[in-house]
């Protein structure tokens, strides 16, 4: 898929961060994108933009934790487009509290968007994709592969995400269909302002310094390299990276610390931990 010109792109939170600069960046590739988000009000503008600048999109307001919502999405978009080409699940949000002290309807509430948004969304797109021979890209994280403290449900639904998508690849493994898996590591965006706490309240804040990391644009141009040269998998960072290989050597080091890195965040609740 070295051409991306006329492919008809869904992408799943599509209205902010990582979803966002996929939107604008597979704009500028040519192709006719689909954007789907809760937000139908920033939609509604940035599809305005878009289709100013000569690209043909759509904006469907969805909630992947929806199966309803997700079927929709794909009918409305072979309706338009006639196919799909990519599905991009990137609809996510995160969280940040101790297990112990987690409201369990928090930890579902993670699943239902992370890991059953991709399942509902891919289920559906499915048929479409394997006419095409395209491409299904999950957008996980780090926290997919490692374990993150304070992250519980974060982590789960990245871990399950990870494991639904890979066995997916061989399941398809002979008739064409691309499965490509993104960790971006700590990327700016907004899903840490969005970040439920124990009790399901909005975080607000981010505990991170958001301007020491990698932007969403520069995640968005690795993901479409990806996709063109149909990478099965793409861990972004020197910290991700390393993270990732360092963990199937030295297990317990990392552990170590992983834990020391998100205990120095503020207000983090691993200190709570030390109390």
């Amino acid at each position: 898929m070295t051409d991306l010109k006329n492919k008809v792109v869904i992408v799943t939170g599509a209205s902010s961060g990582i979803g966002l600069a996929c939107a604008k960046a597979f704009a500028a590739k040519g192709c006719k994108v689909v954007m789907a988000d809760l937000s139908a009000g920033k939609m509604q503008a940035i599809e305005a933009e878009l289709s100013a600048a000569g690209t043909e999109v759509l904006s469907v307001q969805t909630d992947v934790s929806q199966e309803t919502d997700c079927l929709t999405l794909i009918e409305k978009t072979v309706a338009r487009f006639g196919g799909i080409d990519i599905l991009l699940n990137n609809a996510g949000i995160s969280m940040r509290a101790l297990f112990r002290d987690l409201n369990l309807d928090v930890l579902k509430r993670l699943m239902d968007v992370n890991f059953w948004g991709t399942v509902y969304c891919t289920k559906y797109a499915l048929p479409y994709l394997l006419e095409a021979k395209g491409s299904v890209v999950g957008v996980s994280s780090i926290a997919g592969y490692k374990g993150l403290p304070a992250r519980t449900g974060y982590s789960a639904s990245k871990f399950a995400m990870y494991g639904f998508l890979d066995t997916l690849r061989i399941e398809h493994l002979y008739d064409g269909l691309h499965v490509m898996i993104i960790a971006p590591g700590f990327t700016s965006s907004n899903i840490r302002k969005a970040a439920l706490t124990a009790d399901g309240s909005v975080q607000a804040e981010t505990p991170r310094r958001e301007e020491k990391m990698m932007t969403p644009e520069k995640v968005a141009d690795y993901l479409i390299k990806g996709i063109r040269k149909r990478k099965c998998q793409v861990i972004l960072t020197l910290q991700g990276k390393a993270t990732v290989w360092i963990n199937k050597i030295f297990p317990r080091f990392v552990d170590r610390m992983s834990y020391k890195v998100m205990a120095k965040e503020p207000d983090s609740p691993l200190k709570q931990n030390n109390k």
